[in-house]
This record gives C-alpha cells, structure tokens and sequence, in this order.
C-alpha cells in the first residue's frame, strides 16, 4: 500500500477517505491537512488517521498527494510544495474544477506527476462518476494509484484529452444538479396536479432511482429504454412531445456548454 496525504480534509476528501478505508487502506498510510481545528478533530475522532495543521507535515513521504482545495488558493498551496521534503516522487491528483495542467507546471515544476480528476458528490456515498487526465510524467504505477483512489467512490474514466476535463466538468461534475433540478421540477408538478407532498416526493426519487439502474445495469441504451416506455398515442408519448416541442435537448446542450466555457472561465481565473 502507498501513502497518501490529503491536502484539504472537505467533504470530497472525507469521501475519499471514508472509501479508501472501506476497501482496507492501512489508516497508518493515510494523512490530511486540514486548518480549522474543528475539522481537525472531526477528522481523527471519524477515521483515526493523522490528522496536521501543517500542509508540508501531512505530505512528507507520500506516494500520492490528493490537493482537495478550493481553486482560489491552489497556487499558494501548490508553490509551498516546493518546500517538501520528500526522498520520493510524489504523483499531485488535483480534484479542483478548472485548474489546467500548465498551471500546475508553474505552481509545482514542469517535471511534476499531475493527474486532473473531476469527481462529483454522489462519491458522499459511494456512487460518484469521476474522470481523469494525466501529463507525460505521471507512470503507469501512478495512474493505477489515482484509478484506485477515485475508484473508492465510484466508476472512474480516463479522457483522451486535457480540454475534454471541461466537458466531463459539465457533465458528470455539474449533473447531480441537473437531475436534482428535474426531480425538483417533477415534485411541484405532482403537486400542482393534487398529489401529496410526500407521495409525490416518494414517487419521483423511486422512478429516478429505478430509470438510472435500468440504465446502468443494463445493455440497452437509453434511447431505446425511453421508446420502449413511450406507447404510441400514450400519455408518456405526449409528455415526451411537449419536452421535445420546448427544446428539452437545445436547453441540455446549451447548459452544457456553458458550464464547460464557465470551466474555462475559473481556469483563466484562478490559474494566474
């Protein structure tokens, strides 16, 4: 097993940590660095892992440094890693959105082992989608390590591409929201239309929950689970047209696409 230190103890962190332990990683070989003393305490009394104030003191010796800070300050902390005292090569998995590759070159040095992941919150429980990018310098050993840790907590993929972690930011990382959104959507609905509040809550979380595992535990695509559902002159037929007939799909598009350009935006942002 390697060591793996933990810049930032949030709730991401806590997720990966709480995953890597449920799939037997010796706590001895887990660290995290963490401010406020509060999540300090937080943090040994739920892992029992140890626990420091001190960035350098909690990634001395580690295999792997997971930096699970807000983008704001990624440079500051980045740049006082060139103060680690370290007999080995770390390999920096950086879960922040919007932090490309060439900035962490500046901030840690161009020979730096940088794996960009973006993973999203359902990881809290165990059901996260991430997906990851490596530079030159990252070894094979090392992305196995970065696939194994983001692996704890969900299904992990490896995108071909560094401008593509833009796109997987819209689309994995954002979509827990958008799905909220239209769970949201569907419950006042329900209730406009005389359901319960609780009842139409219970209905729509349950659908949600069993179209995504038709979805995925399945073979079949999701277009061709939704005609199978759609009767022709049926009721679900003429939701489906009235979605069409207002531009469900432009709408999807264009916030994805957004939110992709926003991704770039916090990239020129905060990579200064």
């Amino acid at each position: 097993m390697k060591h793996i230190a933990f810049i930032g103890g949030g709730n991401m962190a806590r997720s990966l940590i709480g995953g890597l332990l449920a799939t037997g990683h010796d706590r001895s070989l887990l660290s995290v660095a963490e401010p406020y003393p509060a999540q300090r305490e937080a943090l040994q009394r739920d892992f029992g892992i140890r626990v420091e104030a001190d960035n350098l003191k909690a990634a001395a010796g580690a295999d792997v440094i997971v930096l699970a800070v807000k983008p704001q300050v990624m440079a500051e902390v980045c740049r006082a890693m060139a103060d680690l005292d370290s007999t080995s090569a770390p390999v920096f998995l950086s879960i922040a959105a919007g932090i490309g590759l060439q900035n962490f070159a500046r901030w840690l040095g161009k020979d730096a082992a940088v794996v960009r992941a973006m993973p999203n919150t359902p990881a809290l429980i165990g059901a996260g989608a991430c997906g990851l990018f490596a530079n030159a310098a990252v070894t094979q050993q090392q992305r196995k390590l970065a696939e194994e840790i983001l692996g704890a907590v969900g299904d992990t993929v490896w995108v071909g591409d560094e401008s593509q972690m833009d796109v997987v930011t819209a689309v994995s990382g954002s979509g827990p929201a958008y799905f909220f959104l239209l769970m949201e959507a569907m419950i006042d609905a329900g209730i406009a239309q005389g359901l319960d509040p609780d009842v139409a809550r219970r209905l729509v979380l349950q659908t949600a929950l069993g179209a995504a595992r038709m979805a995925r535990e399945g073979s079949d695509a999701p277009k061709l689970l939704r005609e199978r559902v759609t009767s022709p002159n049926g009721t679900t037929q003429a939701a489906v047209e009235t979605f069409e007939r207002h531009g469900l799909r432009a709408i999807v598009a264009q916030a994805i696409a957004r939110a992709g350009e926003r991704g770039r935006e916090l990239s020129a942002e905060f990579g200064g």
